[in-house]
């Protein structure tokens, strides 16, 4: 039997993959409650019935808990929001698998200029605490980036990214105990 995102996405949180009413449990938690109403609405077009509910949903709990994460935003499984608390997502932007977000993140359109437009992210990127990633670059696959950095360029496969602007360095292992219960 095949599992669901959403079970994908909270087996990042426990290492186990649930029942259903095992995850209704766990959304005790804003971060995975999020998550899971995200998700539900990712599964259904906009002007379905079902679509527009789980948007009306999903809306109250951006409110509530400061995600700006919309349906359209293409996110891999295995997604993961490590604290909640304000976030800003473009929902443009592409994320991949296995990748975690911290609080404080804002991955950014630019406006003007050589990047104009949206951010690609890659799969198994730790993003920290108040990172700002802008811009039409790509963040390869196993990339960290710290806590405060500002990233307005392309980072390579297995690399961390610090300060602002960022300084890249290569690493292999570079999300190696960040990054956990991979699917």
């Amino acid at each position: 039997m095949g599992h669901s995102t959403i079970q994908k996405d909270f087996y990042r949180e426990s290492g186990k993959y649930l029942s259903h009413f095992q995850i209704l449990k766990k959304c005790f938690s804003p971060n995975l409650h999020y998550i899971y109403w995200l998700r539900n609405a990712q599964k259904h077009s906009k002007p379905s019935l079902l679509g527009k509910i789980y948007r009306l949903i999903l809306r109250h709990y951006q409110i509530k808990y400061g995600f700006q994460i919309y349906p359209e935003t293409e996110i891999g499984e295995g997604f993961y929001l490590g604290h909640w608390g304000h976030l800003v997502i473009n929902p443009k932007a592409k994320i991949g698998k296995n990748c975690n977000i911290a609080q404080g993140v804002t991955i950014a359109q630019a406006n003007r200029g050589k990047n104009e437009g949206v951010p690609i992210i890659g799969n198994e990127v730790w993003i920290g605490p108040n990172a700002v990633i802008v811009g039409k670059i790509t963040i390869g696959n196993n990339v960290l980036i710290a806590p405060n950095a500002y990233v307005n360029m392309d980072i390579p496969d297995n690399s961390i990214a610090l300060g602002n602007p960022a300084v890249i360095t290569s690493k292999m292992n570079a999300t190696e105990g960040y990054i956990n219960n991979k699917i």
